[in-house]
């Protein structure tokens, strides 16, 4: 029930945030209008054998959730945290055993004629954990306690919907990881993060590609000199303050990788340049954790550990892909360049290129798409709904989608920024690192820009679990933050 105090919740919304949220409803009616409809419909946008008509009902209940969520005493919120975490833990547990198979998925659960998938839900319950943790009096990110509490609530919904083959689900919650940068995390962290990632795809992409004599593999040889630099740059930042171990280890390492080049490039002595490189990374972490042992340094060892993983890394790239499903694999090498599947793995991506292509710059008008009436893109009303508006709508009509997520996002930052308790403010960071990593991770894939992951585009993708997963998110945060000043 509401307290008293709650009364006049009206006035202390954050109207600005409701008004983009019900524009990105009507907008995503329309595209979903766009993308299903039958000719044969003859206009009835409202039937409930539609796509069209069953997004109204949706819609329709996701406003009455907002509307219950608003009435609720936020004290709710923090008092049964846990309790909600732990329910929905143990419901994507039992998920798999009760689950339908739906394309190799077994996310979803069947009530009567409905079908709901609980990782969307899981989401707010989370960010409700994670925000309940990190206000508890004390709380620090730089305590090894305090940091590993936080990665496990995290980690867990992560693991527990890998369990239900659903990758690209699990994927969001590292989402999340934004919020603990926020609030304190270290940067090297996300360092080591974007490090992998560019190992990853680098020694993937140029693999193959040899050069000096065919002895050197270019992807080897650029995550080698990467490792170098980045061991480097490392030093210099967490060095200690006048130390020149930062800079004797760049000036020795790219000294010693450029003459091996030289060599090899300038004389018949043709050899394998990348080894010569990894033997500077060896160098490198061996001479830093002899530092940090001589001196007590920590940070030395710390990145001589990053620099002796960084190898260890790029030699698990094999068998991370090896790991892999066969859809997963293809998806990447599509991705990265490596096999052209216009007709397997990169059809969806094809496609919706095509569509959105099509669309030109004002687009072919609302229910004229030609590629999505005659069906080229699959799963073009859930998770290829931006192609829809494309191709109706033109880039300007893209573009414009695209603008207000940006307000919405921007917005979302601003109410989290003045809130005055912790709790309010995690939560709100978490909200809105959700949103902007479907927004990107989308829109990404149906541009060819990130792999197919499959997931939805926030209030535009067909479906009641992720709309209603949605809106508890974000009508939780505008709760909380219109009680703020009481």
């Amino acid at each position: 029930m509401a307290t008293t105090s709650d009364n006049n919740i009206l006035r202390s919304l954050d109207w600005i945030t409701i008004v983009l949220y019900l524009v990105l409803l009507a907008l995503g009616w329309m595209s979903v209008c766009g993308a299903t409809y039958d000719f044969s419909q003859e206009g009835n946008f409202f039937d409930l054998g539609t796509r069209s008509g069953m997004q109204i009902v949706w819609i329709g209940t996701s406003i009455l959730l907002s509307g219950a969520i608003l009435l609720l005493d936020t004290r709710l919120f923090d008092t049964f945290a846990n309790v909600l975490y732990l329910a929905f833990m143990v419901l994507l547990l039992v998920t798999p055993f009760v689950a339908n198979d739906i394309h190799g998925s077994l996310s979803w659960i069947k009530i009567g004629t409905f079908s709901l998938q609980p990782a969307e839900f899981a989401k707010f319950s989370t960010a409700l954990a994670l925000a309940k943790l990190m206000g508890t009096y004390g709380f620090s990110l730089s305590r090894p306690r305090d940091f590993v509490a936080a990665a496990f609530l995290i980690l867990l919904p992560m693991v527990l919907i890998v369990l239900q083959k659903e990758t690209g689900s699990a994927l969001v919650y590292l989402a999340f990881s934004l919020v603990l940068y926020r609030e304190g995390m270290t940067g090297s962290l996300l360092f080591i993060g974007v490090a992998a990632v560019a190992y990853f795809v680098v020694g993937v992409r140029y693999d193959g590609d040899l050069v000096f004599g065919d002895m050197t593999s270019v992807g080897r040889l650029a995550v080698m000199l990467m490792a170098c630099l980045f061991t480097a740059v490392l030093c210099g930042v967490y060095g200690e303050k006048g130390d020149s171990h930062g800079l004797r280890i760049a000036f020795y390492g790219m000294m010693v990788n450029g003459v091996a080049i030289l060599v090899a490039w300038l004389t018949p002595w043709h050899f394998d340049v990348a080894w010569v490189s990894l033997a500077v990374v060896v160098a490198s972490g061996l001479w830093l954790a002899w530092t940090a042992m001589r001196t007590r340094l920590v940070p030395y060892g710390l990145i001589a550990l990053f620099a002796l993983g960084s190898i260890g890394f790029y030699f698990a790239i094999d068998q991370i892909m090896d790991h892999l499903g066969d859809h997963q694999r293809i998806r990447i090498e599509v991705l990265l360049g490596l096999k052209d599947d216009p007709q397997g793995a990169g059809y969806n991506v094809s496609q919706a290129k095509i569509a959105i292509g099509s669309g030109g710059l004002e687009g072919k008008g609302f229910l004229m798409g030609t590629q999505t009436k005659l069906k080229y893109v699959p799963e073009q009303e859930t998770d290829f709904i931006f192609c829809t508006v494309g191709e109706e709508e033109g880039f300007v009509g893209a573009a414009g989608v695209l603008v207000i997520y940006l307000l919405f996002i921007l917005r979302l930052i601003r109410v989290a920024e003045r809130q005055s308790e912790v709790f309010s403010r995690v939560y709100g960071y978490c909200v809105l690192s959700v949103f902007l990593f479907h927004v990107f991770i989308n829109v990404g894939m149906v541009l060819g820009l990130t792999p197919v992951i499959g997931i939805p585009l926030p209030f535009f993708s067909y479906g009641g679990s992720s709309l209603w997963g949605f809106t508890i998110l974000l009508f939780i945060f505008l709760k909380l933050d219109a009680v703020r000043k009481r």
